[in-house]
């Protein structure tokens, strides 16, 4: 793949430059790359019960995130964990990921 220098209006973009657009912008915080993607073939069908119980789950774990962030103590415990790790670039995307799965049977959030 080949490096791009973008131009100074894209290389602050983020997401579709209009509703209307397929295509997607994204800069790599970390390493300043910028990526297009093309939104291709996108579905048509209904979601399915799997895909809604999975945006259920995904609601409840970002309005956990949220309400932890909203902590100064627990902000401050989970910054310093994500400052000890390099896997994950965001505060957010790493409290993602160590919150996601924690559920029990009924779909509720067991603990953080």
């Amino acid at each position: 793949m080949a490096l791009i220098k973008p131009m100074a209006l894209i290389e602050s973009m983020r997401k579709k430059v209009c509703m209307h657009s397929d295509v997607y912008f994204r800069t790599n915080r970390q390493t300043g790359n910028t990526y297009t993607g093309k939104l291709c073939n996108p579905s048509d069908k209904e979601a399915s019960s799997a895909q809604i119980l999975n945006r259920a789950r995904f609601k409840k774990v970002a309005a956990a995130i949220r309400t932890i962030l909203a902590d100064p103590t627990e902000k401050t415990k989970l910054t310093a964990e994500f400052k000890a790790q390099t896997k994950i670039g965001s505060l957010f995307g790493y409290a993602m990921h160590k919150l996601n799965g924690n559920y029990d049977e009924n779909g509720d959030l067991i603990s953080h």
